[in-house]
């Protein structure tokens, strides 16, 4: 494997056998540091009957329960006095970070120092893997607030030599690229489409700027928004996966999954339908255990948290890339999941629809999608609105047909309730920021299920 294409080489390409010897150990030695340390896993052992001393090897944490984001909200206030979750004194705490609070109160993490190392390790290994080098300089569409994102990716970037540029949004102005000539930039796919349309829009050519990739963060996407978007930029586009949590996965230049720094985090896959973990291949909740290395210390760990966020493992070999760290799927948030007639239905699932290339003459790629109930107690309405560049021009036929289409081929389960007329498609045509989702403020919920609770 050439040199320079990993970060840390010695963990990266590690065998598998001395890659699971090296798991163990750190996974003996954080379960003994919660148990020390932590008074909520204090607590929790002596309430689960563990002993933590007989937690040896990563296939032990199996028997453990399960927490969530859900626990952490009942251990900190106002539910409690104190942050129960806290591992070390706050003499040693560098910074208190909380997540966005989409989903409830925002949960409180408590980083030192060590913390933010090993965070920004995650996304140097990424980075490298990515083709990224100290030649590079890559403008940053992401918060530099109270998530952990940002910061983290700035403080790889100085690790590695990049440059950064600290921008945190996408709307900025595009003397940027064209004075500064960044190589990268990071965000969101439908950030970095208004950005290119605008670019188009201001007589920007391709020449003008020095982007040869971009990496896509912050929310799951279809492999046909990729591709459309790398079209439109004319450079790869490589997916990374975190969280205030320290999920930080990334793809490397194979495109083949997203590798999992096993040294720092494991991952296993649980089913919570059918109540257990699955094997490498089958999809669940992705759920992970803090990792930390002999001698080290933490201002916050977690062992069997549920990321609510579904994946599937999809190899444990040799990468093409040389790095043997596991692969694992795109995680989606189970948030944006709603179940019709048996049958999951993620927004990824109408996004694939929507991005397909014939449509993309027409639409901008923005879209929504609500459920609705029926006319009848067993028929169930699916109404997807689009945002079209120009609604008289748009061929609402052909658009209706290749996104219904593709919807259909790849959800057989609704594709049989829609020929049955139980389940009814309807698509709507808005001209540009005609959607809803354009007038609600925060990260938008491109599926929603206003059903009546059963």
């Amino acid at each position: 494997m050439p040199s320079g294409t990993c970060f840390s080489p010695d963990i990266e390409t590690m065998v598998r056998n001395d890659l699971d010897a090296l798991i163990d150990e750190r996974v003996r030695y954080t379960v003994q540091y919660a148990a020390n340390h932590s008074p909520f896993y204090r607590h929790w052992f002596q309430e689960n009957r563990i002993d933590p001393k007989e937690i040896r090897v990563h296939e032990d944490l199996l028997g453990l329960p399960l927490i969530s984001g859900k626990t952490i909200r009942e251990h900190q206030p106002p539910a409690t006095t104190e942050f129960e979750f806290l591992s070390t004194d706050w003499s040693n705490v560098f910074s208190i970070q909380e997540t966005s609070g989409t989903s409830g109160t925002p949960k409180g993490f408590f980083l030192t120092w060590d913390d933010w190392k090993r965070y920004a390790e995650k996304y140097c290994r990424s980075f490298v893997s990515q083709g990224f080098t100290s030649k590079d300089r890559i403008v940053v569409c992401a918060s530099y607030g109270m998530n952990v994102g940002a910061n983290t990716m700035t403080i790889a970037a100085q690790r590695i030599g990049m440059g950064i540029i600290p921008i945190g949004k996408c709307s900025f102005d595009s003397r940027i690229l064209r004075n500064y000539r960044p190589t990268s930039i990071v965000g969101s796919v439908f950030k970095l489409l208004r950005l290119v349309r605008r670019l188009k829009a201001e007589g920007v050519k391709p020449e003008d700027i020095a982007i040869d990739k971009l990496v896509v963060g912050g929310e799951s996407f279809a492999d046909e928004s990729r591709k459309y978007l790398a079209d439109q930029w004319s450079c790869p586009v490589y997916n990374t996966y975190g969280s205030t949590e320290g999920t930080m996965c990334g793809e490397c230049t194979e495109l083949n999954g997203l590798h999992v720094p096993e040294d720092l985090v494991h991952l296993d896959v649980y089913d919570p339908r059918m109540q257990g973990f699955v094997n490498d291949g089958e999809c669940g909740r992705g759920v992970l255990t803090t990792l930390l290395p002999v001698g080290g210390k933490s201002g916050m760990l977690l062992l069997n948290y549920d990321t609510e966020d579904t994946t599937l493992v999809i190899s444990r070999e040799r990468c093409g890339c040389g790095r043997t760290h596991m692969r694992i799927y795109n995680p989606q948030r189970e948030a944006e999941t709603a179940w019709i007639f048996g049958s999951s239905l993620n927004r990824i699932d109408i996004e694939a629809g929507v991005f397909q290339s014939e449509n993309m003459e027409y639409l901008t790629g923005e879209y929504e999608a609500f459920i609705y109930e029926g006319e009848t107690p067993d028929q169930v309405i699916l109404r997807i609105s689009v945002e079209c560049l120009n609604p008289d021009r748009c061929d609402r036929r052909l658009v209706e047909d290749q996104l219904t289409g593709r919807f259909l081929k790849n959800k057989l389960g609704l594709a049989d309730q829609y020929h049955d007329g139980n389940l009814k498609i309807l698509l709507n045509f808005t001209g540009p920021g005609g959607l809803e989702l354009h007038s609600l403020k925060g990260r938008p919920k491109r599926l929603v299920d206003r059903r009546e609770p059963v």
